[in-house]
């Protein structure tokens, strides 16, 4: 599915949020920049668009993995990485790789970030627990997702979610079908509280969950 909507996926992505995953990401590097890691894993890096805006935000010396299963999605990452004029981008590595069976040894990153991509983990536990394996010790993992909005927000966000999104995303990308399931994996998955569990389950440690846009996306941060 991902490769049939990587071409479109960014252009799509502005549109169906109004622009708002540009702020989501800025918030999500403002918390990776204060755990100052030296190895960070990008897991479910799709076209690479919070990979790139890791590599600006934190310190230059910052070794960056984009890593994903789709490899046309990381056939436009690779693609946005070489007609980048500035340096911080070009310093990326990007590779394919499978959530529930990393190809990184124990303890090799200082943290992870998974932006939008957990909701697609056949198993999210497995891939919780891989995220836990590759970390370090006290090593840090930024989750941003989807989540579910505020009670009196929800029968109009659901409204979007099924009867206009999929027309728009499909004008856009021609596959009004990835869209459905994307509203699909949205209804399905768990609240802040429920997500939160699901990470301590997974053996992490002090999670916290922070909502943005009236609940509609949160990012939960987690200690290995």
């Amino acid at each position: 599915m991902f490769s049939r909507i990587a071409r479109r996926y960014d252009l799509a992505n502005r549109l169906l949020s109004g622009g708002m995953d540009i702020s989501w990401r800025r918030r999500l590097v403002r918390a990776v920049r204060r755990s100052a890691p030296g190895d960070v894993l990008d897991l479910a890096t799709g076209s690479g668009d919070v990979a790139f805006a890791l590599a600006r935000g934190l310190a230059p010396a910052t070794r960056i993995t984009g890593m994903d299963f789709c490899q046309p999605m990381l056939d436009e990452a690779v693609a946005k990485q070489r007609a980048a004029t500035d340096a911080a981008p070009k310093a990326i590595a990007f590779r394919q790789g499978d959530g529930l069976a990393l190809p990184l040894p124990d303890a090799c990153v200082d943290a992870v970030t998974i932006s939008f991509g957990l909701r697609n983990m056949a198993d999210r536990h497995r891939s919780l627990t891989e995220m836990r394996r590759v970390l370090r010790p006290g090593g840090r993992m930024f989750v941003l997702e989807f989540s579910q909005p505020y009670r009196w927000f929800r029968s109009v966000y659901y409204f979007y979610l099924r009867r206009v999104l999929p027309r728009i995303a499909g004008w856009v990308t021609g596959d009004r079908a990835a869209y459905v399931y994307l509203n699909d994996t949205i209804a399905q998955f768990p609240d802040r509280a429920g997500l939160a569990a699901e990470i301590r389950a997974a053996g992490f440690a002090d999670v916290t969950a922070t909502a943005f846009t009236l609940g509609i996306v949160a990012l939960h941060e987690a200690r290995a």
